[in-house]
């Protein structure tokens, strides 16, 4: 049968409840109470239920306890799944959003997220969904809101002759 994991000794029960009541995250309070239960020489499964966990999770809080101290028995936040596209990729994909899509050659006069999707699967090999194209551009600084598109052709001096002017008063 396998012995207990000893508990840090730096620590009290009261220490250990100090803690908990002053601290901010629900969780680590828990896992600082159980703990205490244990200092106190209370049954690791009674221990457990007092936190809400079982014997093997309380076992595992044990040991980053005993390696990280009280801050080790907050939640480590995920970081998610790391980007498909290299940091070189995302720069050359800022460079290409940044000066837009020539006519000739794209056969678009902006950018839109289904345009940019075939163009990175074209260039880069990597598969995105639309929705995810509008993140990274978020992530890049980019706005969702565009600028109406402006014809290559189109003549400023046209413009202002056709505008609608009103006489002053």
């Amino acid at each position: 049968m396998a012995t207990a994991v000893a508990l840090r000794t730096d620590f009290s029960a009261a220490d250990l409840r100090r803690l908990a009541a002053a601290s901010k995250n629900a969780n680590q309070s828990r896992r600082l109470l159980s703990l205490a239960a244990v200092r106190d020489g209370m049954n690791r499964t009674e221990a457990a239920r007092i936190g809400g966990m079982d014997r093997q999770t309380l076992r595992d809080w044990v040991h980053r306890f005993n390696t990280q101290g009280p801050d080790g028995l907050l939640d480590i936040p995920s970081q998610g799944p790391s980007s498909r596209l290299t940091a070189a990729q995302l720069a050359e994909l800022a460079q290409i959003v940044e000066t837009g899509p020539d006519p000739a050659v794209h056969g678009v006069v902006r950018w839109r997220r289904v345009d940019l999707k075939c163009l990175i699967a074209e260039r880069f090999g990597v598969e995105y969904h639309e929705r995810t194209i509008g993140k990274i551009l978020d992530a890049l600084g980019f706005s969702h809101i565009s600028a109406r598109p402006r014809h290559p052709a189109q003549d400023a001096g046209t413009i202002t002759a056709f505008k609608k002017t009103s006489r002053r008063r």
